[in-house]
């Protein structure tokens, strides 16, 4: 008896994942941080964060990928000139307007106006999804304490209902542990991913648009006044 007795003391204890395990506490957590987030961010920055979480799981925009593509219709330009040269679609929203715009105003300052154009776009987008995902890793440990004040609120009021009690109880550990997890471990990692991913593909494009503007310098036309300016750089008195 002695002996099971000391075993019993030094037993390491064993958890069970199905205890941690309730439909109930997810519902209460998880629905109501996705309520809370819509009712505090609306319904525009919440789309902005699905988009956002939606981009997360396709193809990165590569650069070399696309100067790749870009390379034909570049070496047209500089072959056949930019005012003899058809537009490219290349599926890409920003350099189809970029290049476009290039090619109708043969100016390197139209080229970058529709990158900055497109860039703030994208920046206002992920700064909508971020906020809002950060907004929701805030919101889920707050609902994970509404969620343990709920569970006690059924604790039983008379004795003898000891199933009763432990579930309660269970359900108010569970509440404040979703809680704390769907915050610290999916909504702020998601929230940094969206903004890694964005200023990712915004070096990406940045490297392109400089490749863009080295390789059709040449072939754009020089501005009329440029030709009357003397080697020495001085302009030419009337």
């Amino acid at each position: 008896m002695a002996e099971e007795t000391r075993r019993q003391r030094t037993a390491r204890p064993v958890i069970n994942p199905e205890n941690l395990v309730d439909a109930t506490s997810a519902l209460i957590v998880g629905g109501g941080t996705l309520l809370a987030t819509l009712l505090r961010c609306g319904f525009t920055d919440s789309g902005a964060a699905c988009a956002a979480l939606r981009r997360l799981v396709r193809k990165r925009f590569d650069a070399a990928s696309f100067k790749a593509e870009l390379a034909v219709h570049v070496q047209d330009m500089r072959q056949d000139g930019v005012i003899r040269t058809e537009p490219h679609l290349s599926g890409d929203a920003e350099f189809d307007e970029a290049t476009g715009a290039l090619i109708g105003s043969r100016s390197v300052a139209s080229l970058h106006a529709a990158h900055i154009a497109h860039k703030r776009r994208r920046a206002a987008r992920s700064m909508r999804a971020v906020r809002t995902l950060n907004q929701a890793a805030d919101l889920s440990p707050v609902l994970g304490l509404a969620g343990t004040l709920i569970s006690l609120s059924q604790l039983p009021a008379g004795s003898g209902q000891d199933g009763n009690f432990t579930s309660a109880i269970a359900m108010a550990v569970l509440t404040t542990l979703y809680g704390l997890l769907l915050g610290n471990m999916v909504f702020a990692p998601l929230a940094r991913a969206v903004a890694r991913r964005a200023s990712e593909e915004e070096q990406a494009r940045q490297e392109v648009l400089d490749w863009l503007e080295s390789q059709v310098g040449v072939a754009l036309p020089r501005h009329a006044d440029e030709a009357h300016v003397p080697a020495n750089g001085q302009g030419r008195r009337k």
